[in-house]
């Protein structure tokens, strides 16, 4: 019988990229972006799992194919055609030197290229245990080997000064095989400061369940008085689920300027609101999604904010 690995230790729970040149921006505008980035495996979630259940997917191009997909992603980040270069970027489904990932450490590569700061939170698969039956519908996702010794998670890539970075582990219940966390962190700009909460909320928990994970965040972003931004993928996979959670953060005091139902994930002619990016005490000017980027299958979503 397998035996699942130990749970990560403290100074595992947090992976710091060694310094690369930080902007210190003068007051003015910023733009922050979230992307989940499916560990750059393409758009094709559904009809790429259909071929992985009928045993006809193959690895052995894998390693130059996601090398492509990370420069892709790079360009459309710097370019400015799709959206403005963000100076602070957030990642979700970030993986780190898994199979199924080629062996890319996602966050790593994508910031080297970009020449920004990175830091990566590992989720912990605990590896060794067989997962639990999913949803049908939830089951297409290339899942990461049992005894894969890589890793998914998020991640927090920024130009700017980053300082009061935190892990936040999220409550689940329903995914053992996926722990779903968050990670906080505040940059600067001048003498402003903001404190941005990444997360990956579980998509397999019923409206309750994404509720508690979101309260956790909530309280979290909390602890600072200053202005701050909630974002990410918070898979809100259905009216209700995307209602209720816009409902909560706004009775927590934030706004969106996404209106409910803005499409950010697509598969198999669906189109679904999952990501999100929610302000409190900060004006946001601009916001977009980045289409048609096709490294995901999600679109990243951007906004520009105003700092005093």
């Amino acid at each position: 019988m397998a035996t699942a690995i130990p749970p990560l230790t403290d100074s595992e729970k947090l992976e710091f990229g060694p310094a690369a040149k930080t902007v210190q921006e003068k007051p003015g505008n910023i733009v922050i972006a979230s992307y989940n980035i499916r560990y750059a495996r393409g758009p094709r979630l559904i009809s790429g799992g259909l071929i992985r259940k009928a045993g006809l997917m193959s690895l052995k191009d894998r390693p130059a194919f996601i090398t492509k997909q990370i420069s892709l992603a790079a360009r459309a980040f710097s370019e400015g055609k799709l959206l403005p270069a963000p100076h602070v970027l957030l990642l979700q489904e970030a993986d780190k030197r898994t199979i199924r990932s080629g062996g890319q450490h996602i966050a790593q590569h994508l910031a080297t290229q970009l020449e920004m700061n990175w830091i990566h939170a590992p989720a912990g698969i605990p590896r060794g245990i067989k997962p639990v039956q999913r949803q049908w519908w939830l089951d297409f996702e290339e899942p990461i080997d049992l005894h894969d010794p890589g890793d998914t998670g998020v991640a927090f890539l920024s130009r700017l000064p980053v300082t009061d970075v935190t892990r936040i582990d999220l409550p689940w219940h329903e995914c053992p095989w996926r722990p779903r966390l968050a990670i906080a962190a505040t940059v600067a700009v001048g003498t402003f400061e903001l404190r941005i909460l990444n997360a990956h909320v579980d998509p397999h928990a019923a409206v309750d369940g994404q509720l508690e994970q979101m309260e956790v965040i909530a309280e979290e972003a909390d602890r600072t008085s200053g202005p701050s931004l909630i974002l990410g993928d918070f898979n809100t996979l259905s009216k209700k689920k995307s209602i209720e959670t816009r409902s909560f953060l706004e009775s927590r005091g934030y706004t969106t300027p996404f209106p409910t139902g803005t499409p950010t994930w697509r598969g198999a002619g669906l189109r679904l609101h999952a990501d999100w990016i929610f302000a409190r005490g900060i004006n946001i000017t601009r916001w977009g999604v980045a289409r048609p980027l096709s490294v995901s299958d999600h679109w990243p979503i951007w906004v520009e904010v105003s700092t005093p």
